[in-house]
């Protein structure tokens, strides 16, 4: 599982419900207590599909199956914001081959030339700071996605800290050998698409989220 093939970061979305007392005019409102939270389809507005139908003889092991439709929509409590747009984003690779890093969080999600970063060979992250805790209900992730591929060996992990210490979950792990000594992970490999990956993050609080990639 091992290849040379460059990351290509095209964008991310991390869609949030703040914690109270952080900008509250942007939270969704809290439900009395014992009341049922409302529940509402995220926000998402996609980028155009590069490729048409569904892939062949794509020879990976652990392949998920194409849904051949749409991927349903994603409920989390109505009213969160997409807080990670804009937000400060470092990477371990400081002089990426194509792109600048701030593009992950820029909004463009396409998967056309000048709307990607790829990073050079070799294991790299890229990290979020979200500047305050947040709730985290749901993590979208776009690679390049102009053509089909797989890419193998991505981990998504939040922490409430730089380091990637304090309170730190695996929340996405399709490394099934452990190449970014992460920890073997159990998700399935999947063939990129305009949809771009969305991890359910089931509310978890967190300061920086980290998307990792082997190579």
């Amino acid at each position: 599982m091992n290849t040379l093939r460059p990351v290509h970061a095209v964008g991310a979305l991390l869609f949030l419900g703040l914690l109270p007392g952080l900008l509250q005019a942007q939270t969704h409102a809290k439900a009395p207590a014992g009341a049922a939270e409302k529940m509402a389809p995220i926000p998402i507005q996609l980028p155009k599909p590069m490729f048409e139908g569904t892939p062949q003889n794509i020879r990976v092991p652990n392949l998920q199956k194409p849904l051949g439709r749409p991927r349903d929509p994603f409920l989390a409590p109505a009213g969160v914001t997409n807080v990670a747009k804009g937000k400060k984003v470092t990477s371990s690779d400081d002089l990426p081959v194509i792109g600048e890093i701030e593009q992950v969080t820029d909004g463009d999600k396409k998967g056309a030339d000048g709307s990607y970063v790829e990073l050079g060979p070799g294991l790299h992250h890229v990290t979020i700071d979200l500047g305050a805790p947040h709730e985290v209900f749901a993590i979208l992730f776009w690679h390049f996605h102009k053509t089909p591929r797989v890419y193998l060996d991505v981990v998504v992990q939040v922490a409430d800290d730089a380091e990637f210490k304090k309170n730190l979950r695996t929340l996405f792990n399709n490394d099934h050998d452990n190449t970014t000594s992460l920890g073997a992970g159990q998700d399935m490999n999947y063939v990129e698409t305009a949809e771009g990956r969305l991890v359910d993050a089931r509310g978890a609080r967190a300061l920086r989220a980290a998307l990792q990639q082997g190579q």
